[in-house]
Order: structure tokens, then sequence, then C-alpha cells
């Protein structure tokens, strides 16, 4: 019998509420934020419809030195290679300036991809959820409300087995080194993290971005498996580079978290990109 307890995140109507405010933000941070805001009008000008904060600096719970920047931004026209390029100068020269942050991630989407039918249960609700407006119109106002759902998982993560050989990839070709290695540990870890908890989502029948959170919340419906999230749940925050935990997240717990994920969810609808 599926589970009927409210849990956080949800509104007294059972949708997912919004995270993150400027409120939340550390003052150690405010400073990186305005200058951030300033710095995509003048490389983006009229080019910008909106943009966005999101992770640990909106949520309150970045730490300094140790956490990166994220941004959305969504142009009026689909991104060119001269715009991401721009992206990431920017992102550089912000990472350089700040040493409150340890990088800047900058995802550019057109206006219409993330108000688009297809968007609506990914990008859309990754807006309207989980990113505090910066720039310009906020599109939220345009997009519904959600529910922790099976609809919801599936567009969300439910393409992981198309990620894995690409990821087989990532690492391959990656320098031999702690150093190379470690970011990759970090993103992959955080990922495989937020899959699980999106695969008993709608069971646990809440929102919650902490991946320890979201590693508890698996443990309670995989209990096999649960120490594995909780391993890649640290090194989510805490990485190290260690070639045996990319190894074993694309030849075992990716692989089996993809064929359950698709079993209990289905897969996610193919995205042009």
């Amino acid at each position: 019998m599926a589970e009927t307890v409210q849990r956080p995140g949800l509104d007294p109507r059972g949708y997912i509420e919004r995270e993150g405010s400027f409120a939340r933000i550390a003052p150690d941070f405010r400073p990186v934020v305005a200058t951030a805001r300033d710095r995509l009008l003048d490389v983006f000008g009229a080019r910008v419809d909106s943009a966005y904060l999101y992770g640990s600096v909106p949520r309150g719970t970045a730490r300094v030195g140790r956490s990166d920047l994220d941004l959305l931004v969504a142009l009026r026209a689909e991104p060119a290679d001269a715009d991401r390029e721009d992206a990431r100068a920017l992102g550089e020269a912000l990472d350089k300036e700040f040493a409150q942050i340890d990088g800047v991630g900058t995802l550019l989407y057109s206006r219409a991809r993330l108000l688009s039918d297809l968007e609506t249960y990914d990008l859309g609700w990754f807006v309207a959820c989980l990113c505090t407006p910066l720039l310009g119109e906020d599109l939220a106002e345009y997009l519904p409300r959600y529910r922790p759902d099976s609809v919801l998982a599936r567009e969300t993560n439910g393409d992981l087995a198309v990620l894995l050989p690409r990821w087989r990839d990532r690492i391959a070709a990656a320098e031999d080194s702690e150093e190379a290695r470690r970011p990759l540990v970090r993103y992959m870890s955080r990922h495989l993290v937020r899959t699980g908890f999106t695969l008993v989502m709608p069971r646990w029948n809440g929102w919650t971005s902490d991946l320890g959170e979201m590693a508890e919340a698996f443990a309670s419906y995989y209990p096999r498996r649960a120490e594995q999230l909780r391993a890649a749940a640290a090194l989510g925050h805490d990485p190290t580079g260690d070639p045996a935990v990319l190894r074993s997240y694309v030849d075992d717990l990716g692989p089996w978290l993809a064929a359950e994920y698709a079993r209990v969810h289905g897969v996610k609808a193919p995205r042009p990109d």
C-alpha cells in the first residue's frame, strides 16, 4: 500500500514548494550573487529573458570555499556556441574573483524550450520549484504546480541508461589524476543520489534537496543498496578522485538503478540533445 504521509517540501495541498530565496543567501555569498547578476546583464544584455539561482547558495546551505555558484539563464532565442563560451568565460572570471565559491555552473536554455510541453515535467519543474528568480520575468508563472508523482520522477531522472555510456566516455577521457577525477566523482555521486531519491519519491511523498536526506529516503525502500547511496551522498559533498568509485558507478550502481527506474517509472521521453 502506498504511503500517504505528508513529508517536508510540500505545501498543505501536496504540491512541491519552491525552495530557495534571497533571504536565505548567507552574507558571504551576497557579493558574489550581486556581481553575477550585473555581469549576466553585461554579457548577455537584451538576449536575456530571465535568470535564476539554484543549488546550495539560495537554499542557504552553501559552504564558503567549498560550494559552487549555480545559474540558469533563459535566453530569448536558442543558445549558440558563442553564448556558451560567454557563459564559460563569465563563470571562470567569477570563480577567480571570489574565493567564497569553488566554481560556477551556468545552464543556458531558450525561453521557448523551458516552457515547452516536452519540458513541463523536467526543465519546467526545475525552474518552478528549484530555481530562485534573479533577473527578468519569472517563468514559473506560466507553469503548473507539481506533485511528487511518477510522471515527475520519470521525466526528471528517467534517462540514466542514456547517460551511462557518456559517463564512461568522460571517465576514459579524463586525465589520470586525483584532481581530474574529483569533479567527476562529485557530479556522478550527486546525480546518482538524486536519481535514487526520485525513484522512491512518489512513495516517500515529499521533496528534499539534501543529499543525506535523499539517501535515507532511498534506504527505507532499498536497504540492500542503502550503503552505496549513503556513500555516494557523502562523496557528493567531499569527493575523492578514486577511480574505483567511478568504476562502481558505471558498472554496478548506475546500471542497476537505471534498470529499476525503468521498471518502476518507465523511460524519459527523448530530448533533442
